[in-house]
């Protein structure tokens, strides 16, 4: 900030003094001068004021009262106050208290004045600089949120998180977790879309996520990936957590009571209601982050991925059912109706597998 570019007020009723200091500083700064805090707050309210400086001892008003009606609207304002020696016990208290950067004894001393004053324009001009800079940081930091909150609609939230607390190198190191996996899946889709517009389809989908997701939220479970009309979600991974066996079967039978709300709106439009089928399975699986530098994917892999995903196409001749594993069934056989299929083969699997059908209500 160049000299002429800082304002000083200066405040004093005996006008012989801010006569001399005007015809001092004049030319090096911009000076307003006032003879009493009322008329002082007039010009600041009218004026940038980068300093006031004011007499302590003035009638009506003193130095300190008039800072103090200054503070609350001009918190930026750098003050100094001249005083007596009688005075500086009080002036010290009005430091303490933030109200008062600094005080000048009278008679003020020139040379001493104008270093003060140049101490005073230099901090000014810092804190203007830290005030824009900080600025500048809010709105980065404002564009970062917003960013990072349009990535988690993307990526699921425990995903970023993990992401984030991962040093580099370590971001594509993957990890054998024990967790619950859910396919759900649309049945007889593509008629459905012929049904609907383009733009009708996107809308329908976007239904349909919105209302299995929740449910799968309100699990504690994690959307992992959307595949055309396919959900699948993990309970466990990548955030471990207690009973996921149960999470993802009564996050299942949420699903098929949510599916109301998606028939009740495109029932009339389609001619029909909507369908899902449900497969359910646990194990481990392989839990981490694939693909490049240039885009990376968190997935889950292995073969309980694939039985779980073998068990929902079952449900292709089963509309409206939700089918589970061995695994699953001997988590949830005390706490949940289930129905015993005959052993099925399935493809990828050299035995056939016992599954369980869930009753719903």
């Amino acid at each position: 900030m160049d000299k002429k570019d800082f304002v000083i007020l200066y405040v004093d009723d005996e006008e012989h003094n801010l006569i001399s200091f005007k015809a001092v500083f004049r030319k090096e700064y911009e000076i307003h001068t006032a003879t009493s805090g009322e008329e002082g707050l007039e010009i600041i309210r009218n004026h940038t004021v980068d300093l006031i400086i004011t007499d302590q001892r003035m009638p009506r008003m003193t130095g300190i009262q008039f800072l103090e009606r200054v503070v609350p609207e001009y918190p930026d304002t750098i003050r100094m106050i001249l005083t007596g020696f009688s005075d500086v016990e009080a002036i010290i208290g009005a430091i303490n208290t933030g109200r008062v950067f600094r005080y000048i004894t009278k008679p003020w001393d020139e040379n001493d004045l104008r270093m003060t004053i140049e101490n005073a324009r230099r901090l000014s001009s810092l804190m203007k600089s830290n005030k824009v800079l900080l600025a500048i940081l809010q709105q980065q930091v404002k564009e970062q949120e917003k960013t990072l909150r349009l990535f988690m609609k993307y990526v699921p939230e425990p995903v970023v998180e993990k992401a984030l607390s991962d040093s580099g190198d370590s971001i594509f190191d993957g990890e054998i977790k024990t967790v619950a996996i859910l396919f759900c899946d649309i049945r007889g889709f593509t008629p459905l879309c012929e049904q609907l517009s383009p733009k009708e389809v996107v809308s329908f989908l976007n239904d349909y996520y919105s209302i299995m997701s929740e449910a799968v939220k309100r699990h504690n479970g994690t959307v992992i990936q959307y595949v055309g009309d396919e959900v699948f979600a993990a309970f466990g991974a990548p955030v471990a957590i207690a009973d996921m066996e149960k999470s993802a079967v009564f996050c299942a039978m949420e699903m098929m009571r949510r599916l109301e709300t998606l028939n009740h709106k495109y029932r009339d439009r389609i001619g029909r209601d909507t369908l899902v089928g449900i497969g359910i399975n646990y194990g481990e699986v392989v839990a981490g982050n694939l693909g490049s530098e240039h885009k990376i994917d968190y997935a889950l892999t292995g073969d309980t991925v694939n039985t779980g995903k073998r068990i929902e196409t079952i449900t292709k001749d089963y509309p409206n059912t939700v089918l589970m594993s061995e695994a699953i069934y001997q988590q949830v056989k005390d706490v949940v109706a289930t129905k015993e299929f005959e052993l099925l083969a399935v493809k990828g699997k050299k035995d056939p597998i016992r599954v369980y059908q869930v009753v719903l209500d």
